[in-house]
């Protein structure tokens, strides 16, 4: 449905005193001499003006990202439907307020919003911005240094629950296209956003949406702020996801459980049988044994490795950061090639037999494993998926029976390095942080983006600015308000780079 009166607009006319004053006084503080630098020509062009608009509502932006992260979107828990719901039209009062048409569309559960700033000269291209507004639970409250949604500056970050994951970052898209529309009237290209609220809890009911309104979103390139940079001091632009196979495995035996005294020995145990199976996935080498896992997998091109290498890593601060006495992987590879080329399997629970204080000696009647595989280019899931649940019962003895449940099943995704967006989104970044972006890989899985390539023929490009250990989806959560500033400048830079471009 169309939202006819938006709960909440805001007024041109400028926050309170108290609040300019306060937030003006944090940037103060916090901007570093390269965000001071004016990365722009000297001439009057509306770029510049766009920029100085910017710069002359920090105090502003960093209020409303604020305001956004006091709203406990919380999307798995029912109780907080009102307050998701609230999120929804935060944003969609935000665009009101922007002058960009937008409308809240029902799901069967959280509502998405979907907003356009209109045609743009012809010719240029149009970009799909995704984001979500939901956020994760907070886990214990009793390790957050302040309430999770009562956002906190302290060194420079802003700590709330979804600051980096995603509010403020599809945040920065919003606001630089309200610079556009309230410097210059319109946009240099259309930026159409899809902001969802079902995200944290896999995006449900996100590709039927996108099928039905996949002419509404038609778009040459989409683009995604939900990733980060490569540390603290280095952007980055991620042009590489993993796959996801995510499988719950059950083995049963007797019909209840058996004392280990009197029957051990005579039945099949499941839980060894488990043990048994898990420690059959890898072979001495590290590699996964499940019979055709790597018949798909291509080596990565000498140029790549070479520019993968060539990024800033220390394995020992790695390894304390971690807290892990060693590192182990695939033999023959690094641990960045590892984190981003390479196919992994891994056991995410075991659960099942006597798992309280003291002693009970028992054969468990069923025990059952969580299991994870990260896919590269090349691997087919539905293969994989099923040669993996063969392999566990090659791997099974007579006596037991075993059942599988899937929880994900999706393709990885590489953006080409050749992509038109792809060199703009570097200008763009460049810009913002005064310095070239590195073009890296990452172990984690996007579902939303093999389905846009399919859906909507797009190839997307991913823009993180948040740094990597931002604690997302644990406690005290950050987002540097230095990032989130440059994120904004980054994406009012991208609209001009973008408009360089021909349509394909």
């Amino acid at each position: 449905m169309r939202c006819r009166s938006p709960p909440k607009k805001y007024s041109n006319e400028p926050y309170p005193v108290g609040h300019v004053v306060t937030a003006a006084l944090i940037m103060a503080g916090l901007r570093k001499k390269q965000h001071e630098r004016s990365f722009w020509p000297r001439s009057d062009t509306v770029i510049e003006k766009v920029q100085a608009y910017i710069k002359n509502n920090e105090a502003t932006y960093i209020d409303r990202l604020k305001e956004f992260l006091r709203i406990p979107s919380i999307s798995t828990d029912p109780q907080k439907n009102a307050d998701t719901r609230r999120a929804a039209e935060w944003v969609q009062s935000l665009f009101a307020h922007c002058g960009i048409e937008s409308e809240i569309v029902e799901t069967p559960r959280h509502p998405a919003i979907l907003a356009d700033t209109g045609p743009a000269d012809a010719n240029t291209p149009t970009i799909l911005i995704y984001g979500h507004y939901d956020v994760q639970p907070v886990g214990d409250p009793a390790l957050w240094k302040s309430g999770p949604f009562d956002p906190t500056v302290r060194d420079g970050a802003i700590y709330a629950r979804g600051s980096a994951d995603d509010k403020g970052q599809v945040l920065t898209h919003m606001l630089a296209a309200e610079a556009w529309k309230k410097t210059a009237g319109k946009l240099p290209v259309r930026y159409k956003f899809l902001i969802e609220g079902e995200e944290e809890i896999g995006s449900p009911n996100l590709d039927a949406l996108v099928e039905t309104h996949r002419k509404r979103l038609a778009c040459d390139y989409v683009t995604i702020s939900d990733t980060a940079k490569l540390d603290w001091d280095t952007p980055a632009i991620t042009y590489g996801t993993k796959g996801l196979i995510y499988k719950e495995i059950e083995i049963r035996g007797p019909k209840q459980d058996l004392h280990s005294g009197a029957f051990g020995g005579t039945v099949p145990n499941p839980g060894d049988v488990m043990c048994r199976i898990i420690g059959s996935l890898h072979d001495a080498d590290q590699r996964v044994n499940v019979p055709g896992f790597y018949d798909d997998v291509k080596e990565i091109s000498d140029h790549e490795r070479k520019a993968l290498l060539a990024l800033p890593f220390d394995e020992a601060k790695y390894l304390k950061t971690l807290g892990s006495p060693a590192l182990l992987g695939e033999k023959g590879y690094t641990t960045q090639e590892r984190k981003w080329t390479r196919p992994t399997l891994d056991v995410n629970g075991l659960f099942g037999g006597f798992m309280g204080e003291g002693a009970s000696t028992i054969i468990p009647h069923k025990m059952g494993a969580k299991v994870s595989m990260r896919l590269v280019p090349d691997q087919n899931p539905e293969k994989i998926s099923a040669a993996f649940e063969q392999a566990v019962l090659n791997a099974a003895p007579k006596g037991v029976t075993i059942s599988f449940k899937t929880f994900g099943c999706c393709a990885s995704y590489v953006c080409p390095l050749d992509l038109p967006a792809l060199a703009a989104a570097k200008k763009a970044i460049r810009d913002a942080y005064g310095k070239e972006p590195v073009m890296m890989r990452e172990g984690g899985s996007l579902p939303i983006l093999p389905m846009f390539k399919r859906v909507l023929k797009a190839d997307s490009v991913m823009m993180g600015f948040s740094v990597p250990d931002c604690n997302l989806h644990g406690p005290n959560e950050f987002f540097h308000i230095s990032d989130f500033l440059a994120g904004i400048r980054a994406s009012a830079s991208y609209a001009v780079h973008l408009a360089s471009l021909a349509t394909r």
